[in-house]
């Protein structure tokens, strides 16, 4: 259970998410209901998608105070504390992107295609893009392709030919490269990299524990922010980390540890 306890951290917010939206859509059960775009928890407190209500500003829709409000509500959390852990501990689409690079492991496919690649820079021009689409047609350009908001919408509302959609950025993951849509491609990623790139949570490496097995970068689905293993104790400070978990649980050696832990247990040991 060690080796999965981010993991399974992980897969309990992101399901237990979605079940609370479905309750406030279905049961009137209102700690949390919307979607992943606006919502309100309890009825009251607003949260929305900042990159989302960016694209709206840049089509030159009005934006209400409460879609404004809580868009600096999620800005404030994820770019003062959780990194880019909406793309880990948030999107429904990890869901699916996770599988098919299990199945990759699995079925020995990162072998037969190798040589394909993506610039992971490639996200940000999409994001670059998505602002100025929204701009030039008057709509929130990403909103209306997203397979996060497809995939979101289809598991609360039922599924229309958007799926399609999401089977495409399966079959990306799993057959052409790895790590494809969420690593290369996501504007929202890229988004969340940015805003939280000096947030207080990070990962932490120890070089002098640390026995150069590697595992670490074969588990990370964005294995350039571990480019510290190996060379030198540090803070993994690139905000394309989703602190996941995964490069701690793999690790035999206890190189690697949530620096917030370490503060913890400094504090609690009177240092």
């Amino acid at each position: 259970m060690k080796k999965y306890r981010f993991l399974i951290f992980r897969r309990i917010i992101q399901i237990g998410l979605l079940f609370l939206y479905i309750l406030g859509t279905y049961q009137s059960f209102w700690i949390l209901k919307g979607n992943l775009s606006s919502s309100l928890i309890f009825n009251t407190i607003p949260l929305s998608d900042p990159f989302a209500i960016l694209q709206l500003v840049f089509s030159g829709a009005m934006v209400g105070a409460n879609a404004l409000i809580g868009a600096l509500i999620v800005l404030l959390f994820y770019g003062l504390f959780a990194r880019r852990a909406f793309c880990a501990y948030v999107c429904p689409l990890n869901l699916v992107t996770d599988f098919a690079n299990f199945l990759r492991r699995i079925l020995k496919i990162d072998g037969l295609n190798s040589s394909l690649s993506l610039k992971r820079s490639l996200r940000y021009y999409i994001l670059a893009l998505s602002l100025i689409l929204s701009s030039i047609f008057g709509l929130a350009a990403f909103e209306a392709i997203s397979p996060i908001g497809i995939l979101h919408r289809g598991l609360i509302f039922g599924f229309g030919l958007g799926i399609f959609g999401v089977l495409v950025v399966f079959l990306l993951d799993l057959f052409v490269v790895k790590n494809g849509f969420c690593g290369h491609l996501c504007p929202l990623g890229a988004f969340y990299s940015l805003i939280g790139r000096f947030a207080l949570l990070k990962v932490q490496y120890d070089l002098e524990a640390c026995t150069n097995c590697l595992e670490c970068k074969k588990i990370c689905p964005e294995k350039q922010v571990l480019s510290l293993v190996g060379k030198r104790s540090g803070i993994v400070n690139a905000g394309e980390c989703i602190v996941c978990g995964r490069c701690i649980e793999v690790c035999e050696d206890n190189a690697l540890k949530f620096n917030l832990i370490n503060f913890a247990k400094r504090k609690n040991n009177g240092l």
